[in-house]
């Protein structure tokens, strides 16, 4: 019998979920076993779950579960090293040569257990079967806004916490802006993250040009990138992946004042922005690359969770019937997805 456990996050500003009630209830209609690990921030209160009929434990409680339980979660674990002994469901950051993600690699492949990483759950034809990418861009895109109007009136971006709808969001990016339209260019724009990006630009009055395969097929350089005013890059780096912003971006003429990397991958090798190294946060949600005339990057790496309930319910739809193939964990979605792990834990020494 397959045992889905559904472990609390730990990360800080994290009130996702990737499952809901419902999905659980249907799982244990299939012939599931799930487990529901309390939790004091996620979205949906644990009394939902408990009446669909999941298992309740204590927050952290993974750690002793069952060795054939898979821990089903969205972000990172605690970094503290320990081995890996589980299956594990999660967004694990570990194929583009980030150091946390070697470190991840390291404790899976000394534990013996293996990541089912969500950003390569893929169908046969290379799409993402499941992903809360449309949010991400609309929450990016209005971070970036956000920004941009703090910028212009001389004072910090403001710190970021939840809004209880996209509405919400849309309305107080509308009322920082007062009217202020700056040229908006979305790199990605046929994508997920960029359609979202591309929705809040045009929802607050911006005209947006946007890119996607053809115009960067090329391989650069990007002048154009630097003519806009607000810069949104929604592609994910990978190999041969081009540089949209060159690190010596400060020293170039430019209208350019803000970057939203809202694919946010600052550490990897592959990343197309290089006038920065770092992610934000929701306290920080830029950090300035540049002065006279400034420029603020936002790189926010959990994006989706500024609007946790819609993004929840979303990704949970998407998620739920590959969730229903479970018991055939090494087919499908998710052995393509095991692939992934088996060739990069090969480069893995410890």
């Amino acid at each position: 019998m397959t045992h889905l456990w559904v472990r609390a996050e730990s990360r800080e500003n994290e009130e996702r979920v990737g499952i809901l009630p419902d999905g659980v209830a249907q799982l244990i209609a299939q012939g599931f076993d799930v487990t529901v690990e309390d939790s004091a921030t996620r979205v949906i209160d644990i009394a939902a779950y408990k009446a669909a009929g999941a298992q309740i434990a204590s927050e952290g409680a993974w750690v002793d579960a069952p060795d054939d339980a898979i821990i089903f979660g969205l972000k990172e674990l605690p970094d503290d090293g320990t081995p890996l002994r589980h299956r594990h469901i999660m967004f694990g950051h570990a194929y583009k040569g980030q150091p946390a993600g070697q470190r991840l690699l390291s404790r899976f492949k000394t534990g013996g257990g293996a990541l089912y990483d969500l950003e390569y759950l893929e169908s046969a034809d290379g799409r993402r079967v499941a992903a809360f990418g449309y949010w991400a861009g609309y929450a990016g895109a209005a971070v970036s806004l956000l920004a941009y109007a703090a910028q212009q009136s001389g004072t910090p971006c403001p710190s970021v916490s939840t809004w209880p709808s996209s509405k919400a969001m849309r309305d107080d990016v509308k009322t920082a802006l007062n009217g202020a339209t700056p040229a908006a260019l979305v790199i990605g724009a046929l994508g997920r993250v960029g359609t979202g990006a591309s929705d809040l630009c045009e929802e607050v009055g911006l005209t947006v040009t946007k890119w996607d395969m053809a115009e960067t097929a090329h391989g650069g350089p990007f002048p154009e990138v630097l003519e806009h005013t607000v810069f949104f890059n929604c592609i994910l780096a990978r190999p041969g992946t081009p540089v949209f912003v060159p690190a010596d971006t400060c020293e170039q003429d430019r209208n350019l004042r803000v970057i939203g990397d809202i694919a946010c991958d600052p550490d990897s090798d592959f990343s197309p922005i290089k006038v920065y190294d770092h992610v934000t946060s929701w306290e920080t949600p830029v950090t300035r690359a540049c002065d006279a005339p400034p420029l603020d990057v936002m790189a926010i790496d959990n994006l989706p969770s500024l609007m946790p309930r819609e993004s929840s319910e979303d990704f949970a739809a998407q998620l739920l019937p590959h969730l229903k193939s479970l018991s055939a964990i090494d087919q499908g979605v998710w052995g393509r997805a095991k692939t992934y792990f088996d060739t990069h834990i090969q480069k893995v020494t410890t």
